[in-house]
């Protein structure tokens, strides 16, 4: 999920020269036999992307010095910011392709062959005239997954600081800019509705249900009281919020209530198909978004044997291990279905249940962080905790999700559990998830690339489902393996359950978007296959038909680590150690996954020799 979805406006020359101006600790410093000219490049290209889009630095903690401008600053979401952005990203490619790749070291390759890709990719899904990005490209700028409305009022109570009145006034400038947010993507919404680009019917009911939950009086807005509440602890005084009830008022709901009157409209020209295969440049999206998320040239039908063949071995583990707990009638689903409603596995749906289902979370991460250096050499430098997704946001959002630290470690990362019916989330689920979310999954991995010296800020900062999903999947099995279910046999069985969820993610996504698949259909294929609750089937089947392809990359990207663990162990016997694996798949930072691949048998082939 790349934190710079490429929407926003700035000219090159101004870019160039304020990446001359960044501060010393924000550039790269090349090690010895490193390309000094391929970092200024790099640092460059970094500062455009990021004057590109306000909003990460703001979540890096690099919106300061130089950058102190873009805190008072959102996305450019209007025609000419999307125009902009496309010009922007050919400009960069043209600039990394006059590079010679052979007179680069190794190491030099490595990173131009990644920025290469992240650009050829970006210029593949900018060839659409029509949508946006949620976890991944999406046909539509505005979901329940997608658009400002249901991103920026977190943003800004969790991210924005207020420390000053400095920072109070640039919150108040976003504040405002919000309102424009909202209107540029209404007029594309527009535009895009006139290309026959319009969410099913479900996806807007559940995106209008968030909008009016988003459209309350500035009293109870989550920006207002968030600057109101804060700027009082600085001891700024009442004004501030004040100021932000008038803009709340006086343009931010006009702009919603545009927006709602709109996707009102088309919820009357909706219809119920789930894929985009209905739309004329349909299918051609799906392949690019798979690529796009997935990093492999596998088509939908590939994929979707995949799943089902990855799916048919968790299950026939599953099978084994619910006999084991004295489960044995009932097809895999139908057991696991009946765990989860086990009431010694349920949270009571309450605000005091759900307190307690992430004190539970956060017991977890904690006592997996002491197990950590029998696995790994490094640990990230951060800190992490648990939270709960925000109550206004919840119909539509993740079921579980992370967000990175500030780089310089102001802000911890942080790992969201949607609980809006903890009867989706019985106990035995939730650890695995705090494992693939946290540590050692994202927060982990992201915190080293993070703290990593050798990787320059462009890649430190970049993703790729396939490697980013794939690691943490993977860190889950190794949670497994640190013993972490040794007192838990109903855990083990949610690990699994998980992995089974992540193998039919791959035939429910290409079921919708290529085999035609109804959403009912989707849903009722993760009931009876894995057992899922039906509210957590249902918002995971509709996060699909917002965004194409993504949930693909999580069993593809997992079954490269493991093959290239599986390919190393055989090759290296006795000598085979699993921190330097580790160390090396890493340490490649987040790259496609044909590259993780080649970097995965470089290592092996030199630990042979």
């Amino acid at each position: 999920m790349n934190l710079l979805d490429r929407r926003a406006f700035l000219q090159t020359s101004a870019a160039s020269a304020a990446a001359l101006a960044l501060p010393v600790p924000l550039l790269a410093q090349p090690a010895p036999g490193r390309s000094p000219a391929l970092a200024r490049l790099f640092d460059a290209l970094f500062q455009e992307q990021l004057r590109l889009r306000p909003e990460s630095a703001t979540q890096l903690g690099l919106d300061k010095g130089p950058n102190a401008d873009l805190r008072a600053k959102l996305s450019d979401a209007s025609p000419a910011g999307r125009a902009a952005a496309k010009a922007q990203t050919q400009d960069q490619l043209r600039r990394l392709v006059a590079i010679d790749p052979g007179t680069l070291s190794p190491a030099d390759r490595l990173d131009w062959e990644t920025v290469v890709y992240t650009r050829r990719a970006s210029a593949e899904v900018q060839r659409f005239d029509f949508g946006g990005f949620g976890y991944g490209p999406s046909p539509y700028v505005v979901s329940q997954l997608t658009g400002a409305y249901q991103s920026v009022p977190d943003f800004l109570d969790t991210k924005h600081p207020i420390e000053t009145r400095a920072d109070a006034e640039a919150f108040l400038a976003r504040l405002a800019a919000f309102a424009d947010q909202l209107d540029a993507e209404t007029a594309q919404m527009r535009h895009d509705a006139g290309l026959g680009v319009i969410p099913p019917d479900f996806l807007l009911d559940t995106a209008l249900e968030q909008m009016v939950k988003t459209r309350v009086a500035a009293a109870e807005a989550t920006p207002v009281r968030s600057i109101a509440r804060r700027a009082a602890a600085k001891g700024l005084g009442e004004g501030y919020a004040k100021d932000a009830a008038r803009l709340w008022d006086g343009k931010v709901l006009p702009a919603l209530d545009r927006q709602i009157a709109l996707a009102r409209q088309l919820r009357a020209r909706a219809v119920h198909d789930a894929g985009i295969w209905r739309f004329r440049e349909g299918p051609a999206f799906y392949e690019v978004a798979l690529h796009n998320t997935t990093t492999t040239r596998l088509s939908p039908a590939e994929v979707h044997r995949f799943g089902l063949d990855q799916a048919r071995a968790i299950s026939a583990r599953l099978d084994a291990l619910l006999k084991a707990q004295g489960m044995t009638r009932g097809t895999v689903g139908e057991r696991m279905a009946a765990l989860y409603k086990d009431p010694r596995q349920l949270y009571p749906n309450s605000d005091e249940g759900k307190a307690r289902a992430i004190a539970y979370c956060n017991q977890r991460l904690a006592a997996i962080r002491n197990r950590l250096p029998t696995m790994f050499s490094r640990m990230p430098p951060y800190q992490f905790e648990v939270r709960r997704v925000p109550v206004q946001t919840e119909a539509g959002a993740a079921s579980a999700f992370s967000q990175p630290p500030a780089i310089d470690g102001s802000r911890p990362g942080l790992v969201y559990f949607n609980l809006h019916d903890t009867a989706e989330w019985p106990k035995f689920c939730l650890a695995t998830t705090v494992y693939h979310e946290g540590l050692p999954g994202h927060q982990f991995e992201g915190g080293l690339a993070l703290s990593n010296q050798g990787l320059p800020m462009i890649r430190k900062i970049g993703g790729f489902s396939g490697y980013g999903e794939g690691w943490a999947l993977y860190a889950e099995q190794l949670a497994d393996e640190m013993g972490m279910y040794e007192d838990d046999p109903l855990g083990r069985l949610g690990y699994l359950k998980f992995q089974l969820f992540r193998a039919n993610r791959c035939v429910v996504d290409t079921g919708i978007h290529h085999l035609r698949w109804s959403r009912e259909q989707a849903i009722r294929y993760f009931v009876v296959e894995d057992g899922e609750a039906p509210g957590f089937a249902t918002r995971e089947v509709e996060r699909y038909c917002a965004t194409p392809g993504q949930a693909c990359s999580y069993k593809l990207g997992h079954s490269v680590f493991v093959r290239l663990r599986d390919k190393a162990k055989a090759a290296l016997g006795a000598r085979f150690d699993i921190k330097a694996f580790h160390d090396a798949v890493l340490g490649t930072g987040r790259v496609p996954l044909d590259i993780l691949e080649a970097e995965g048998n470089r290592w092996i082939a030199e630990q042979r020799t």
